[in-house]
C-alpha cells in the first residue's frame, strides 16, 4: 500500500533524488501554525505536510461549461489552492488540527471530506461546484481567478453544505472588522423549558470561522516590508496558510522557514476517479492521490503580491486569541498586513452578512492582469 504514495523528484538523467524540501538549518520550520525543528522533526514535518489534503489538476472528469471541458489543467490552479485552504479546515473543525493520515487511513469523517473534493457535479467543492459558481459571477470556465474571486467563491459554496458547520468571511479594504464576525459567527439558540427564563434558555454557540484577508503587497514584487507580517501570519496557532503563488503560478503556501515560504504545489495533472469508501485497491490510490509527500519552498520575496492570508478559529477563544495576536503583533509592524476595527466603518454601508449571498455579486477584483499558466506536469510522478 505505502509504495502507491511514494512520489519520487527525478533529475534530468532519470534518477531519483531526495527532495531538498526543508533546508539544514537552525531556524524554526512553520507548517500551517505549528513549530518545528528542521533537524529533529524532518519525519515530523513531512508527516504533517503528507496529511494535507492536496488538490491538484485532474483530467478525464464529467465535461464542465459550455465549451465542455474535462480537465482543469492550465486555469484551474487558483481554484484547486482554495480547495486546499478548506480542506485543511475542514480537518480541524471535524477532526483536529493534531490529526495525522496514512495510506492506511479509513476514517469515515476523513472520507466525508475527501468527497466533497472529488470530480463529481454533486460533491460541495468539486471543481464544478467551484467554477459553475465563479461563471455564475462574470468568471467563465477556464478563466483565471484570482485569491479575492476563490475566497468570494468558497464564502458562496459554503453555505450550502450544512455539514461542513463552516463560516467563510472574507476582510474587504485590509480590514476585518470583528463586529461582522461576531455577527456570523455567534448563533443564539433557544433550549429548555420555555417556562424559564429566557438568561435560562437561550445559549449562544460559535459557529467555526474560515477567516481570507485578500491583500495586494505591492504592484509586482512583494514589497519587504510586509515580510515580517507574513511571517506572523504563518506562526499564528489559527492559521491555515496563504492562498498565493509565484508570478503566473498559483500555490497554497503553508508555512515559512527564515526568508523562505513552503507550499504544495497544484500544477500537476492526474487522472480523475472516486475514493468512496476507501475498499478496492483503486480507490486507496486515488486516494493516495490526494496527499504529497514534500513541500516544495521559494523565497519571499518571489511570491506574487495577490495574496489571501486564511485563518482558522474553531471556538471564540481561537478568534479572540487572533485578535490579540493581530492587534499586539501585525498591527505594531510599521506597516501592517491589515488592521482590526471592533465596528464597521460607516461609509462601507450595511453588512455582506445581511446581504443574500445567492443573488449578489460581492467580486472587487485586483488581480485582473494578462497571466501565462505553467502546465508542466514534470515535477512529480505518481507510482
Amino acid at each position: 500500500m505505502d509504495a502507491m504514495f511514494d512520489i519520487y523528484y527525478l533529475s534530468s538523467d532519470g534518477t531519483t533524488v531526495e527532495p531538498d524540501d526543508i533546508p539544514k538549518t537552525k531556524e524554526n520550520v512553520w507548517v500551517l501554525g505549528k513549530k518545528y525543528s528542521a533537524i529533529q522533526d524532518l519525519d515530523r514535518i513531512r508527516r504533517d505536510i503528507s496529511s494535507i489534503i492536496w488538490c491538484t489538476y485532474r483530467k478525464g472528469f464529467v465535461p464542465i461549461g459550455d465549451e465542455g471541458l474535462t480537465s482543469d489543467k492550465g486555469w484551474g490552479c487558483m481554484l484547486r489552492c482554495g480547495q486546499m485552504v478548506l480542506g485543511v479546515a475542514l480537518v480541524r473543525v471535524h477532526l483536529c488540527a493534531d490529526w495525522v493520515w496514512s495510506p492506511e487511513t479509513r476514517d469515515p469523517t476523513y472520507l466525508k471530506i475527501i468527497q466533497r473534493f472529488e470530480e463529481r457535479k454533486q460533491a460541495p467543492y468539486s471543481i464544478h461546484q467551484v467554477a459553475l459558481m465563479g461563471a455564475s459571477e462574470g468568471k467563465d470556465v477556464g478563466q483565471w481567478f484570482g485569491p479575492n474571486t476563490i475566497a468570494q467563491v468558497l464564502k458562496k459554496l459554503v453555505v450550502y453544505d450544512k455539514w461542513s458547520s463552516l463560516i467563510i468571511h472574507v476582510a474587504l479594504d485590509n480590514t476585518v472588522v470583528k463586529e461582522d464576525i461576531l455577527q456570523q459567527c455567534i448563533v443564539t439558540n433557544d433550549r429548555g423549558d420555555s417556562s424559564k427564563s429566557s438568561e435560562c434558555s437561550t445559549v449562544s454557540d460559535w459557529m467555526p470561522l474560515l477567516l481570507i484577508v485578500p491583500l495586494r503587497l505591492g504592484l509586482s514584487e512583494i514589497n519587504p516590508i510586509y515580510v515580517n507580517g507574513l511571517k506572523i501570519c504563518f506562526q499564528s496557532p489559527q492559521s491555515v496558510g496563504v492562498i498565493g503563488g509565484k508570478p503566473n503560478q498559483a500555490l497554497y503556501l503553508v508555512g515559512c522557514v527564515g526568508d523562505e515560504v513552503l507550499y504544495l504545489d497544484p500544477h500537476t495533472t492526474q487522472r480523475s476517479g472516486l475514493v468512496e469508501n476507501k475498499s478496492t485497491d483503486e480507490q486507496k490510490e486515488m486516494d493516495c492521490s490526494y496527499h504529497c509527500k514534500y513541500a516544495s519552498r521559494i523565497p519571499i520575496l518571489a511570491m506574487d503580491p495577490s495574496v489571501a492570508v486564511c485563518f482558522l478559529c474553531r471556538t471564540r477563544s481561537d478568534f479572540d486569541e487572533l485578535c490579540v495576536i493581530i492587534e499586539e503583533s501585525l498591527m505594531r509592524e510599521s506597516q501592517p498586513l491589515f488592521e482590526l476595527c471592533e465596528t464597521r466603518p460607516p461609509h462601507w454601508g450595511p453588512s455582506t452578512a445581511d446581504i443574500d449571498l445567492q443573488n449578489t455579486t460581492l467580486f472587487t477584483e485586483f488581480e485582473d492582469v494578462d497571466r501565462q499558466f505553467d502546465d508542466s506536469d514534470d515535477e512529480f510522478e505518481i507510482i
